[in-house]
Parts: structure tokens; sequence; C-alpha cells
């Protein structure tokens, strides 16, 4: 039996090293990697029977993304956004996940979507929350405090300014003016402090910049820099999720208002200490004491809610490359 492991397609703009990280969640649990397999190209596989954990957003690619029947897939932490779905669901992809049931779904949504195309579906939580693996001794953890990509859904200049179509569009739309929004809200729940002294990281780089080995590269040093880290901020579930698996104080920043993001978030922020935005009014709430801003005292203690998650992939995983 051959093993497969996804790759990612890029977009214009950038790239993102969260889906490297969900790959490298799956790779924990496989003998081997004999293929890369690219996620949007899964229907024109050809060859040795190979076994692929299907884990993460499906799909960008709608046409061609009934994998080729020689891929042996397991279905978990399947996500199929509400852009998707639509396209995704015909009788003969319905009929695929059919044969393949159950389907483990990373979120609610996907769970409830499936179910109502009368496909055996289960929420079973996203696959980085396994990835204690990386975990180190509490002894080794250091000072650092990462910020990575705090709302991140905001528009900024880079965002609208990268070609003359977004410039225009985002004139009609308003956001060319709204970009200075981002800063101005992180500094509501930020101290200034904190904003001069923490580590910032970007898991979007630019695209056409890295090759597949760098990318995964990247993703271990990310989870090797989070391990030891502090506390991380974020607005990236594939952050904060590896965090609470890596045993990581974590709090994660909800700014989210459009359905194509929130959809992917039903039973997965109950997960995280957090801080709810107005996207409107940049005021906030949060769901742990929190006296002000987060600073560098702040001292928060991750939920523990994910070990009822992690443990039951963990073992679906193990059994189905046993199997």
């Amino acid at each position: 039996m051959k093993y497969g492991l996804f790759t990612y397609d890029e977009n214009k703009k950038f790239f993102n090293v969260g889906d490297n990280i969900q790959s490298l969640a799956a790779k924990q649990f496989l003998p081997q990697v004999d293929t890369f397999i690219n996620r949007e190209h899964l229907a024109d596989y050809k060859g040795d029977k190979m076994k692929v954990i299907m884990n993460g957003w499906f799909t960008h690619n709608y046409n061609n993304w009934i994998p080729s029947d020689d891929i042996e897939p397991l279905f978990v932490s399947f996500h199929i956004n509400n852009t998707a779905a639509p396209y995704m669901l015909t009788e003969k992809a319905i009929n695929y996940l059919k044969a393949h049931e159950p389907i483990g779904c990373r979120d609610q949504f996907s769970v409830d979507t499936l179910k109502a195309k009368g496909i055996n579906a289960y929420f079973s939580g996203c696959l980085t929350l396994t990835l204690d693996t990386y975990k180190v001794d509490d002894s080794l953890r250091g000072e650092d405090i990462y910020i990575v990509d705090p709302l991140y859904s905001y528009p900024t200049w880079e965002k609208v300014t990268y070609d003359w179509k977004r410039v225009v569009r985002s004139i009609q739309n308003g956001d060319f003016f709204k970009t200075g929004k981002q800063k101005k809200h992180i500094e509501k729940f930020i101290d200034k402090d904190l904003l001069k002294s923490a580590k910032f990281i970007n898991q979007e780089p630019p695209s056409n910049t890295y090759n597949d080995k760098q990318k995964f590269e990247m993703a271990e040093d990310l989870l090797h820099k989070y391990a030891k880290a502090k506390l991380v901020i974020t607005s990236r579930i594939h952050c904060a999720l590896p965090c609470l698996a890596l045993g990581t104080p974590v709090i994660f920043v909800n700014g989210f208002d459009s359905f194509v993001d929130s959809c992917r978030f039903d039973g997965i922020l109950e997960l995280f200490n957090r801080i709810d935005i107005n996207t409107k009014t940049g005021e906030f709430t949060s769901n742990f004491s929190l006296e002000g801003k987060i600073s560098k005292d702040t001292v928060v203690k991750n939920l523990g809610k994910h070990h009822a998650i992690a443990e039951p992939m963990k073992k679906t995983c193990r059994d189905f490359i046993d199997k």
C-alpha cells in the first residue's frame, strides 16, 4: 500500500502555511509518504492504490474534486464551505461520499450540510488538534509572545492595492477607505507595550517564492516556535488549534462577520479563550477574565476541551492505517 500527503495550490498573491500544518497533522499517522498529491487534483491521480487522509477545506476546484478510484480515502476533519457545497454535492459526489461513510467533519456546518443530503456525517474536529507530537516540556517554554495574523479578514493596504482591478473594486465597496481599521481595532484589546515587544507572524507568505519542501519546513518551524511560546494571540484557526495540542496558552481573536468565514468555526470556537470583536465599532468582549487589555502579564489557561475530540481522531487515523 502507498501513502499520499496533500500539497496545495497557491493563489495569485500568497499561500496559506496553515494548509501545510494540516498536512503535517496527517503525516504523523503515515508509515511513510510515497506521493505528494495536490488537493485540487485528486481526480487526476492514476497509479498504485494509495491511502490518503482527507482532512481540510474542500475544495476550490469544483470540477475535479471527486477523488480517483485509486485513492483509498479517510474522511476526517473534512470541511465543505458554503461557497463550495452547491457545486460539490452532485448526485455522483453524494454517492461517492456515501460509499466512504461515515464522514468526519471539522465543523458542525459541514456535518449538517452532508446530513441534509442523506450522508452519514459526524463532528470529528480538526486534525491539527492531534499535533501534540510537537509538544515540548514546559521547562523549555520561553518568554516569546506571538501575534499571528490578528483580524486578518479586515481590509489592508496590501490587500486592496495588489492589482488595479482590486483597487477599483475596493473603492466601489468602500474597503479602500477602511485600511486603518485593523490597527485601530487591535489597539483596543492589546496594549501598546505588548504590541511593541511581541513577535508578529504572517501565516500567508508571498506566492511563487517557495517550493513544497520549503513550505513544509516553514510549517514545522512555526510549530516549534508555538510549542515554546509564552502566549499566542491569533485569528488563524490553524495556529490556535495546534496551540491547544501543544499546551501553549492561546487567545483566539474572532473578528469575522461573513458566513463564508463563520461557517468554518461552528463547533470550534467553544474550544478557545476568545476575544469577540464588533467589526463595526471595534468594541470587544472576552469569554475569560480580562482586566483592561491583553498585556505581557496576561495569563490564560487553555480550556482543555480539545482532548475529548483529539483522542478519537487519533484512533480513527491509526485504525485506517492499520486496516
